[in-house]
């Protein structure tokens, strides 16, 4: 009964939600939304058991002075006053002037704008690696990646400006970029998107039963 159970409720809630994409009825649409708002909730009761889980495993770090335990003083410090402060100004807390969003412009995006401009550098080195010509497909790969470069500053404008506009590398990486680009991003999608419906069907009829915490 303990995996019976959960396997039924999720069977009838999959099935129900799927029910509402096609029955445009108050008796099904209604409590759709009343579960996705129940799923909202629980999802928002995982923010706070992931905030208490990394307080748990980075306290235990400082208890036990682990090498970088500094760091995590610093983490714990950082959570703990952002939520504080997320706490005392509530709804308000996206008001300008607010001590959750000075945290947010002139702490948090500083950082992430930095974190972006390191993985540049990693990006740097997987296209040249990527882009070693050994075969066909690579050249073309180099080749595509070099036009849509060039085509995108101002550099390479000015290069092909004496050009007719179809040839002119701004055109080029435009046409790469609406073209194959689009037609091959569409598909990987598309598959992506079969992969999730076979993967909730899965869950559905009860075949997929990982979320149970073990196997068949």
């Amino acid at each position: 009964m303990k995996r019976e159970l959960p396997l039924l409720v999720t069977a009838v809630i999959g099935l129900f939600m799927i029910l509402s994409f096609f029955v445009p009825n108050h008796l099904v649409s209604v409590p759709a939304d009343f579960l996705q708002q129940c799923a909202v909730i629980i999802v928002a009761f995982g923010y706070v058991l992931g905030g208490a889980n990394a307080l748990r495993v980075n306290l235990e770090g400082i208890a036990k002075r682990h090498a970088d335990w500094p760091f995590k003083v610093v983490l714990v410090a950082a959570l703990v006053f952002t939520v504080g402060a997320g706490l005392v100004e509530g709804r308000h807390w996206q008001d300008n002037r607010t001590v959750s969003m000075f945290l947010y412009n002139q702490v948090y995006s500083p950082m992430q704008g930095t974190m972006f401009a390191l993985l540049a550098f990693y990006i740097a080195s997987a296209a040249f690696r990527a882009f070693r010509i050994r075969t066909v497909e690579a050249g073309l790969l180099a080749v595509a990646a070099l036009i849509v470069m060039l085509g995108r500053v101002p550099l390479g404008n000015s290069m092909t400006a004496w050009l007719p506009e179809p040839l002119r590398l701004e055109a080029m990486q435009d046409w790469i970029m609406n073209v194959p680009q689009n037609a091959a991003k569409r598909a990987i999608l598309i598959g992506a998107a079969m992969g999730v419906m076979a993967t909730g069907l899965r869950v559905i009829l009860g075949i997929e039963r990982s979320y149970l915490g073990g196997g068949d």
